[in-house]
């Protein structure tokens, strides 16, 4: 199926892993134009000779004045911008509320939620001179859920829903879309790492860990990340004209969190 967006102009952050990376490379795919950021610069690297057709910057969201200088390179090396993918995000602590450092819960939430905003904020200048505009934001079930032992990135994730129903609120006279993407178990290192966390903080094995986190969900497999990229790369066409203001699951029907 051709999704129409061959040219379309497109900012994923935290492009050069998980996600990021397999989204980035789904619109490429699909003839867009891709400009990536990420912390990892070594990711970065690989990706500037494995991906050659994107650009790239090292960008850490939580900091206002890198994304400023984000927004020059993404503006120079695109000519312009069509979709804004909030992917950017961290695990966060795992522990009980009144264990967790307070520096660790900030840093969360810096970079989950308000990493967001900091790239939204110069973006809608750039979207609002596009005729198929869209940001997409990556929460979470954690967003829709209460997760035991993660309350920073679950607050985090919730908020993340709260701002993209306000964004397509406002956003929506000047024809620009936003929704919000929710991933379940997702495989990788991220998810596994969570595990081994709470497995720890439960006292019980990686393995019952795993168990305890699939019984609330219908599909018991992780969730492939270029799965939650179509979905992604399909909000940001033209056949997503309508779609706004949505949380979307992706995550095998996913009922609770333990």
């Amino acid at each position: 199926m051709d999704l129409q967006i061959k040219g379309l102009r497109v900012l994923v952050t935290a492009g050069a892993n998980g996600i990021g990376r397999a989204t980035a490379r789904a619109f490429v795919a699909e003839g867009a134009k891709v400009h990536i950021c990420d912390v990892d610069r070594a990711a970065l690297a690989e990706m500037a000779i494995s991906d050659p057709a994107m650009t790239r910057s090292v960008c850490d969201v939580s900091d206002r004045a890198a994304v400023g200088h984000l927004f020059e390179d993404t503006i120079a090396s695109l000519g312009g911008l069509d979709c804004l993918v909030n992917n950017a995000g961290v695990a966060g602590p795992t522990g009980r509320v009144d264990e967790i450092d307070p520096a660790d819960w900030d840093s969360c939430v810096a970079i989950d939620l308000t990493g967001q905003f900091n790239c939204t904020r110069l973006a809608v200048e750039h979207l609002k001179q596009s005729s198929n505009a869209s940001i997409i934001n990556l929460s979470s079930q954690a967003g829709k859920h209460g997760f035991p032992l993660r309350s920073p990135y679950a607050a985090a994730k919730w908020g993340v829903i709260g701002f993209t129903k306000a964004l397509s609120a406002e956003l929506g006279e000047f024809g620009i879309r936003a929704n919000a993407i929710c991933p379940g178990l997702v495989e990788g290192p991220r998810i596994q790492s969570v595990i081994a966390n709470k497995a720890r903080s439960f006292n019980v094995s990686h393995e019952e860990m795993t168990q305890r986190l699939f019984a609330g969900v219908s599909i018991k497999q992780f969730v492939d990340p270029a799965d939650i990229a179509k979905q992604i790369v399909f909000l940001a066409s033209p056949f997503a004209k309508t779609i706004s203001g949505q949380e979307i699951s992706v995550c095998g029907d996913t009922r609770m969190l333990a």
